[in-house]
């Protein structure tokens, strides 16, 4: 390929990349490995004879779907010897970005969280077909399935979604506000407020890894959640953070880190149709999914179990814009 050939192929990948990205993401729930298929798609396509390929995004998209597919599959066999709850690597998100490929709804965790329990094949489709608007045929097409196959994949998913995380539309503003009174009846140790603003059913999912000290399974239960949150080891904890508000996988969110400018969580919560009450808390504390986030705000990362990372009693955590 010439100089010219390559400026050409390298300006149609970039056009396509950001969609490329969001896709891959969306099945694969892990940053690393969706800069792997996006390097795979683009060694297709330098290798291509690009000149005969009526539609580049299509091509493109092809490839990397499949490519997805393939890692997930693998993956999946990987995450079943995964210490504690797996949660997907966090990531920024602009609140506004209506017209990005990364929209609030496509990215957001808990969907996520839910798309993890579908085949591989489901959540291609349910990706494809509802936050990204494919059709039946085009779906078909890039995974070589008759319309009537992806069709019958498509309800499945859907359905399966929706039994597990029926959604009502809530304002991103009702969601911020929820999500800071959480976190201030949290850090305050406050049982009353905690009470008032957790549903009865609601989860609390810690995605350390093994990494560092977290609840190794799903705690359920207002009364269960509230406990933990209030005993001494977490309260300890809270009260050496501050905290910074961002939007992550489209939803409001905290980084949580310590005056050494350690990221020590990234917390998000889930809101209940009520639009009052907290129905999932979610808690990303593995280091290594950290390291991307805390590096795009100038923060390192907490150290994992028993590298020695000293950390510093301080004031409660603190809002900062």
């Amino acid at each position: 390929m010439d100089r010219t050939a390559m400026e050409q192929a390298t300006a149609i990948f970039s056009e396509h990349r950001e969609l490329l990205f969001s896709i891959a993401y969306n099945i694969l729930g892990d940053v690393a490995d969706t800069e792997d298929v996006l390097q795979e798609a683009w060694l297709s396509w330098t290798r291509a004879e690009s000149e005969l390929i009526d539609n580049p995004r299509a091509y493109l998209v092809r490839i990397a779907v499949n490519e997805s597919l393939s890692r997930l599959r693998r993956l999946q066999r990987s995450r079943e010897s995964y210490v504690g709850p797996w949660l997907p690597e966090p990531l920024v998100t602009e609140s506004d970005a209506e017209d990005s490929a990364l929209q609030a709804e496509s990215v957001s965790l808990g969907l996520m969280v839910v798309l993890e329990t579908l085949t591989p094949l489901e959540r291609a489709v349910f990706v494809l077909r509802e936050a990204f608007g494919y059709s039946h045929g085009e779906i078909g097409t890039i995974l070589g399935r008759t319309p009537s196959a992806v069709r019958q994949l498509a309800h499945r998913a859907r359905e399966h979604v929706q039994a597990r995380r029926p959604r009502v539309a809530v304002e991103q503003e009702v969601r911020k506000a929820v999500t800071e009174r959480f976190l201030a009846a949290a850090v305050g140790g406050d049982l009353n407020a905690l009470m008032e603003v957790l549903a009865p059913d609601v989860e609390m999912w810690t995605d350390a890894g093994g990494q560092v000290p977290a609840a190794r399974r799903v705690i359920t239960g207002r009364d269960k959640v509230t406990r933990l949150l209030t005993s001494d080891t977490i309260q300890r904890d809270l009260l050496t953070l501050r905290a910074r508000y961002v939007t992550v996988n489209g939803d409001p969110a905290a980084l949580l880190y310590d005056d050494a400018n350690h990221l020590y969580a990234v917390g998000m919560v889930e809101i209940d149709d009520d639009g009052r009450h907290v129905q999932a808390i979610y808690g990303i504390m593995n280091p290594n999914k950290l390291r991307r986030i805390a590096a795009e705000f100038g923060l390192g990362v907490v150290a994992p179990a028993g590298a020695g990372h000293p950390r510093r009693k301080g004031s409660a955590p603190r809002s900062e814009s």
